[in-house]
Parts: C-alpha cells; sequence; structure tokens
C-alpha cells in the first residue's frame, strides 16, 4: 500500500468508531496510532465513559474476532492463555484456547488481577504467542491488546508493574464527554445502542498493508536525534526514579511514523514527535519517592521537558 492511501484507511475507521465513540476523535486517532504501530494501549479512566465500546467498536469496523477478558483478584493465568484438557477418546491433551488468542482483546480492569495474572499477558504483547505447557502457539494478526484500567487511588487494585507498563505502546485517557457531546449519546442510544449496527469498512488485509507502509515513513537524523535526548532527560530528571527505556524511543518513533502517515506525510515532523511524547512516554517514568509526595507526574515531567528541549530545525523531507 502507498502511504497516500493510509489516510483514507484511517479516516473510514475512525469516522465509522465515531458513531459509538461521541466527542473523542483525538482518543479514537491515538488508538489507531496504536493499531497501526503494531502496538498495544493502556486506557486509563473512570467507569462507564466508553473504553469497552471503543474496543468493540474497532474490532467490528475491522470485522477482527473480539475477546473480552474481566479480571478479578481470583483469576488465574490460564484463564488467559488457555489449557490442555485430556480427551479420552484420542487419549491425547488437546489445547482449548483461551480470550487472549483473538485478534483485538480487551482486558477490562488490568489491574484488579494479581501480578501473576497480569504477566501472563506479558508473553503475548512482547513475542505475539502464548506458551502452554511446554508448547507455543502464536496469536493471529493482527493483535491488539487493549487494556483498562481503573485509577491506581480506587480500592482493590494491584499497580501494574514497571515491566507491564514499558509493554504499552501508549497511555491514554478517554475523559467524560462535553454537555454537547452527552446529549448527542443519549440521543444515539434512545432504541439500541449503537455499536450493534457497526459494520466492516476497513479488510484486515488493508489495515497489514498500511502497517507494512509505515516503515517507509522518512525520519530525519536531526529528530530521532530529539527523540534520544528527550529520552535521556527522563533518565536525568531530579524527580525521576527510572526514565524511559530504548523501547521507549522506539515507541516514540514508531507513533511518529504512524501519525504522519495518517496526517498524509511520508516524512516524521518534530511536532509529531511532541504531540505523542506524553501519551507515548509519561506512563514509563517512575516518579522518586519525594517526588510522588509534591504529587509530580509523568505527565508533568514530560511537560518540563517538552518546554525545555529545544526543537531541531530538522530537513524533514527524503532526499
Amino acid at each position: 500500500m502507498d502511504i497516500e492511501r493510509v489516510p483514507l484507511v484511517a479516516e473510514k475507521l475512525v469516522r465509522n468508531v465515531e458513531q459509538v465513540i461521541i466527542g473523542k476523535r483525538e482518543a479514537v486517532e491515538l488508538i489507531l496510532v496504536g493499531l497501526l504501530s503494531r502496538g498495544h494501549m493502556l486506557i486509563e479512566d473512570v467507569p462507564g465513559v466508553g473504553k469497552t465500546m471503543l474496543a468493540r467498536s474497532l474490532a467490528g469496523s475491522l470485522g477482527c474476532r473480539f475477546s473480552r477478558i474481566q479480571f478479578t483478584p481470583d483469576m488465574l493465568p490460564s484463564d488467559v492463555t488457555g489449557v490442555s484438557i485430556f480427551n479420552q477418546k484420542t487419549r491425547e491433551f488437546e489445547f482449548r484456547p483461551g480470550p487472549v488468542m483473538a485478534q483485538i482483546v480487551l482486558t477490562d480492569e488490568i489491574n484488579r488481577a494479581t501480578p501473576k495474572t497480569q504477566a501472563a499477558l506479558l508473553e503475548a504483547m512482547q513475542e505475539l504467542q502464548v506458551t502452554v505447557d511446554g508448547v507455543t502457539h502464536p496469536l493471529p494478526e493482527p493483535f491488539l491488546v487493549m487494556a483498562t484500567q481503573n485509577p491506581i487511588e480506587y480500592e482493590g487494585t494491584f499497580p501494574l508493574p514497571e515491566a507491564q507498563l514499558d509493554r504499552f505502546l501508549m497511555r491514554i485517557q478517554l475523559g467524560y464527554p462535553k454537555p454537547e457531546a452527552e446529549i448527542a449519546i443519549l440521543e444515539s442510544q434512545r432504541y439500541t445502542h449503537p455499536v450493534t449496527e457497526i459494520e466492516q469498512v476497513v479488510p484486515v488485509a488493508d489495515l497489514l498493508a498500511a502497517q507494512e507502509a509505515l516503515k517507509d515513513v522518512y525520519v530525519d537524523r536531526l529528530i530521532k536525534q530529539y527523540i534520544v535526548d528527550m529520552i535521556h532527560q527522563t533518565r536525568h530528571h531530579p524527580d525521576i526514579y527510572l526514565g524511559a527505556s530504548p523501547r521507549g524511543s522506539l515507541a516514540l518513533y514508531r507513533t511518529g511514523q504512524a501519525w504522519a502517515a495518517m496526517q498524509g506525510r511520508d516524512y516524521v515532523l518534530p511536532d509529531d514527535v511532541k504531540k505523542l511524547a506524553i501519551p507515548t512516554l509519561a506512563h514509563r517514568l517512575i516518579a522518586s519517592p519525594a517526588a510522588r509526595l509534591k504529587d509530580v507526574t509523568g505527565e508533568t515531567v514530560m511537560g518540563e521537558i517538552l518546554d525545555s528541549l529545544p526543537v531541531p530545525g530538522a530537513d524533514v523531507r527524503p532526499h
């Protein structure tokens, strides 16, 4: 697929999802950036703002197999990955796939599960496979995990460990809708929920082709240096105990390519990197104990870094 066709694919998906998720175009576009970048998304917000409907409507728009996992404290890792069951007729063990063996997987309230069950997702998210009883089972393409979590201050939750947070390409918030959008939501659900009427608008093959096309988006060396300088500042910031890893650099690089392609460009601008820096990097930063007492967050630190770091005057177009 040519880069010129990526915005058409993206716009079809965004418009279709907006039939269900009203007034949240920026959040929908960020989810699509994650999908095009082959990354996984963490949606942190209060209950009832449309996190589940967002995942369902995206799956319906692509005609993908959708699966939902409702995490609870008593859930086991095998409830996610699947189990091997002995078949008395064939006298052999058969693999019964778990809900993670789908294309778009919604892991609802992931921070209500125990760390052991949360870790069951790590291999699936990073290696695109699950291993049960020593046998490896590949996951289908495309594969997107959309995890939702309640804010950490809610009772009965287990904060995600740093290793798992780092596996998520971006963390976003939907937030409450504006009054006009909330009225439109009430009207759209007068007779039936619009998610039941979502139709496929983009074939999976077109999505996979768009993912491949992103590799040709040009990133100038000065913009690569800008990304690396940003990452290094997170590692040496006085309020940060643990800065962003090289996986964070790659995430910002790839999301920048995806956003540029969605805008119809085959080159990345510094503004693309600035737009995506907070959702891509903030959740990877661990504030020091003293900084937490001052309510310093990854978002505030990234805001400071973006304000202080000089923006490069790169030759953004390929030669």
